[in-house]
C-alpha cells in the first residue's frame, strides 16, 4: 500500500482495559499528543452512551488539530425502530464531528443470538443508520463487528452486510473476539476486495496475541485503514498496539503512514499515555519499552559494541528510544566497558581493572545484589574501583532499636510502635555520633543519617526517597532468606535507584540507603567541577 490511514482508538475501545478511567481532561490531553504523533483519526468516545463523552466533544472543539480529526463512535440503530428516532444516531448526528463511525453486527450467530432480530431487520439497521447520517453530511465509518468469524461460518451473510454499508467511506472488518490468524485475515480481506471497491479497514484484538500480524496481514492484502490503540490498551487482552503497528509499516513494509518526525516522538508518546492512565509500561514491548533494546548478554553487548545493528533489528533513536545495556552476572567485559562510558567514565579494554569489576559483579550478584535497576549502585562500584576515589563519608556503624510501647492517653489502651536508629559515619576524618526516630527502622537509618550529613551538606535536604521495594530471594528459607531492597531516590529533577542485599532486611536497606546519599553527593560535586570549568 502506498498509503495508510491510521485510526487511534485509545480514548475509547483502549479506555475499556481493566484500571483505565479517563478523565475530560486526560483525553483532552492525549488527543493533543496523538495529533503531535501524526495520527490520522482519533475516536474520541461514544457520545450516546455516557455524558463524560458529551463533555468531551464539547470541550474539543476549541482544540487546534493540525494533523487529525475527531471521530464519534456509535451504533446501528436499535431494531424495530427508525433511524430518525434513534437516540445514538441522533447524538452522533450532533457531537459536532465531520466523521462518525457506526458498528454493526456482521455475523450470521451474533444477529440471532445476541441481537435477538433477523437477518434482514440487522441489514436494515446497518443501510438505515449509514443513510440518516450521511444525510446529514457526515463521512461514515462502518465497523463491521465480528466480521471474520462471521465470514467463517457464512461469507455470504458477512459479505451482503458489507453491502448494506452502502455510502461508508471505509468498510473495516473486525476481528472482535481475537481468535483469527493472520492467514485467515489475509484471505477475507482479499476475498473482500474483489468484491468491493470501497476502501478496507482492520480492527484486531489480541486475544490470540496476533493483532499487530493480523493488521499487517489485512495492510499486505489491501487494507488502508488500520485502527489500534496506544500500548495496546483494550479489553480483556487488549487491542492492536499502534506502537507496534506504526514502526512495522514504515520501516519494515515501507507505508509512509506517519512523517518521521512523528516517529521519533512514539516512544515519548507511549510513557505519556501510560501515565496518564496511571498503569506502568511494559518494559518489554516492542519498540518503545525500556527493555525494547536493553543488552544483557556479554556476547550480545560485546556485538553491539563492534556493529550497532549485530543485535537490533532497527535504530532504536528513529522510535525515540535508546540502546541500553544491563549489567549483571551475566555480562562480559564488554557490559562493564560500555556501561562506564554510558556515565562518562573511561576503562581500559584490557588489563585487570574491568576483570575485577566484572568478578566483583558476578560475586556481588550471588549474594543477592543486581544492579540492572540500580545504575548509581552499578556507578559507585565502578568508581570506588579507582585508586583516587574518595567517599563524601564512610559509614562506622549502625544500631536500631524497635519498641514497642504502652500509653493510656484517656480510658483507651493503646500501643505504639517507637523506631529509634544511632549512626556512626565519618566525614572529613571527623566521627559523627547520631541518633533519630522514625516511622519504622528504615525510616528511622534515614533519619539518623541525614541528621550527621546535612552538617558538612546541607543541600542534601532535597533529596527524598520516592520508592522502596523489598524482595525476598529465597523463599522456602522463610524469615532466614537473603533479601535485597531497591530504593529510588529524587531532588526533584534527577531520579536515581539504588540496592542492597542482605539476610538482613535493616542492613540491605542501610547499604541501598547510604549508597542513594552517597551518589548524589557525587553527582553534586561532578556538577560543581563542570560549573567551574565553565566560568573559567
Amino acid at each position: 500500500m502506498a498509503s495508510v490511514q491510521l485510526y487511534d482508538t485509545t480514548l475509547r475501545d483502549g479506555a475499556q482495559k481493566e484500571g483505565i478511567s479517563f478523565s475530560v481532561a486526560d483525553k483532552l490531553a492525549i488527543t493533543l499528543r496523538l495529533d503531535e504523533l501524526g495520527v490520522h483519526f482519533i475516536e474520541g468516545g461514544w457520545p450516546g452512551s455516557n455524558p463524560k463523552d458529551v463533555e468531551f466533544f464539547a470541550s474539543a472543539k476549541d482544540l487546534s488539530l493540525r494533523n487529525s480529526e475527531l471521530v464519534a463512535f456509535g451504533s446501528t440503530r436499535q431494531p424495530s425502530t427508525r433511524a430518525e428516532d434513534d437516540a445514538n444516531l441522533k447524538s452522533l448526528a450532533g457531537v459536532g464531528v465531520k466523521t462518525v463511525t457506526v458498528v454493526g453486527k456482521s455475523s450470521e450467530l451474533q444477529v440471532t443470538r445476541v441481537l435477538e432480530t433477523t437477518l434482514e431487520e440487522n441489514l436494515s439497521m446497518i443501510a438505515d443508520s449509514i443513510g440518516y447520517l450521511r444525510a446529514k453530511g457526515l463521512t461514515v465509518f462502518f465497523d463491521a463487528e465480528h466480521f471474520f468469524d462471521g465470514f467463517k461460518t457464512n461469507s455470504g451473510y458477512a459479505l451482503r452486510c458489507l453491502e448494506a454499508a452502502a455510502g461508508a467511506g471505509c468498510l473495516v472488518l473486525c476481528d472482535t473476539n481475537g481468535g483469527s490468524l493472520p492467514d485467515e485475515i489475509a484471505a477475507s480481506i482479499r476475498a473482500v476486495r474483489e468484491r468491493t471497491a470501497v476502501a478496507l479497514g482492520i480492527h484486531a484484538h489480541n486475544d490470540g496475541g496476533m493483532a499487530v500480524a493480523n493488521t499487517l496481514a489485512a495492510v499486505a492484502g489491501g487494507a488502508s485503514q488500520v485502527q489500534g490503540t496506544i500500548n495496546g490498551y483494550g479489553e480483556r487482552c487488549g487491542n492492536a498496539d499502534l506502537c507496534s503497528i506504526i514502526p512495522g509499516l514504515k520501516l519494515k513494509m515501507g507505508v509512509d503512514c506517519i512523517t518521521d518526525a512523528g516517529l521519533a516522538k512514539l516512544t515519548e508518546v507511549s510513557h505519556y499515555i501510560s501515565e496518564v492512565a496511571n498503569l506502568a509500561l511494559d518494559a518489554s514491548l516492542p519498540y518503545v519499552g525500556s527493555s525494547a533494546f536493553s543488552h544483557k548478554g556479554g556476547l550480545h553487548v560485546s556485538g553491539l559494541a563492534k556493529w550497532s545493528e549485530s543485535y537490533q533489528h532497527t535504530d532504536p533513536a528513529r522510535v525515540g528510544n535508546r540502546s541500553r545495556v544491563v549489567v549483571s552476572e551475566l555480562s562480559g567485559r564488554g557490559n562493564i566497558i560500555y556501561k562506564a562510558r554510558e556515565m562518562g567514565l573511561d576503562l581500559p579494554s584490557r588489563g585487570e581493572q574491568v576483570k575485577r569489576l566484572l568478578d566483583q559483579v558476578k560475586s556481588l550478584e550471588s549474594r543477592g545484589f543486581q544492579y540492572e535497576n540500580a545504575g548509581a549502585s552499578f556507578e559507585l562500584l565502578v568508581r570506588r574501583a579507582k585508586p583516587d576515589y574518595r567517599p563524601s563519608f564512610e559509614l562506622v556503624d549502625f544500631m536500631v532499636v524497635v519498641e514497642r510501647r504502652r500509653r493510656l492517653p484517656t480510658s483507651v489502651e493503646l500501643e505504639e510502635m517507637l523506631s529509634e536508629a544511632t549512626v556512626k559515619v565519618k566525614v572529613a576524618g571527623e566521627i559523627i555520633h547520631t541518633a533519630a526516630e522514625g516511622n519504622g527502622p528504615v525510616n528511622a537509618l534515614d533519619h539518623a543519617l541525614r541528621k550527621a550529613l546535612l552538617q558538612f551538606y546541607p543541600s542534601l535536604a532535597i533529596v527524598r526517597l520516592v520508592d522502596y521495594k523489598v524482595r525476598i530471594l529465597e523463599e522456602s528459607v522463610g524469615t532466614e532468606s537473603q533479601v535485597r531492597v531497591l530504593i529510588e531516590s529524587s531532588d526533584g529533577v534527577r531520579e536515581w535507584r539504588t540496592v542492597g542485599s542482605s539476610a538482613n532486611i535493616i542492613e540491605a536497606s542501610w547499604l541501598a540507603l547510604a549508597d542513594s546519599l552517597e551518589y548524589w553527593l557525587l553527582k553534586q560535586e561532578s556538577d560543581r567541577e563542570k560549573g567551574g570549568k565553565e566560568d573559567g
